[in-house]
């Protein structure tokens, strides 16, 4: 199993890429008002990215035996990407004005940056922890 750990490991950072990529796009969208939020493939592609993005990083977590318990930096992450989710549905539906939308959108770039960190450097102070 541990012969697909790199395969899996691209993929996941691939798609967490992608997954941004698509999130500050519609967030972009969002502030600006923009009528392409509407099309189909707006509404779902990025929802496949996040779950397929979900779904190996669950498979890593399970070859590796990583549990959040076990692994500080894996619990602040997870709690992290709940935080992460808040922000972003603020940012791209629920937002009352473009300004809230604007501002949560940063805040949402803010919290992946930090998640990023927590998996780089394996610390849930993130950027911030020795190397």
């Amino acid at each position: 199993m541990l012969d697909y750990y790199l395969p899996i490991k691209h993929l996941h950072m691939t798609a967490a890429g992608l997954s941004l990529a698509l999130f500050v796009l519609r967030a972009f969208w969002s502030v600006r008002a923009s009528p392409i939020l509407q099309a189909r493939w707006v509404k779902v592609v990025p929802h496949l990215v996040d779950t397929l993005l979900l779904a190996l990083g669950v498979t890593l977590m399970v070859m590796l035996s990583m549990w959040p318990h076990q692994h500080p930096w894996l619990a602040a992450k997870l709690i992290a990407l709940v935080a992460y989710i808040g922000l972003g549905t603020l940012a791209i539906k629920r937002g009352r004005t473009p300004a809230v939308r604007g501002v949560a959108a940063l805040a949402a770039v803010a919290t992946f940056t930090y998640m990023l960190g927590a998996a780089i450097r394996h610390s849930p102070l993130s950027w911030l922890a020795g190397a």
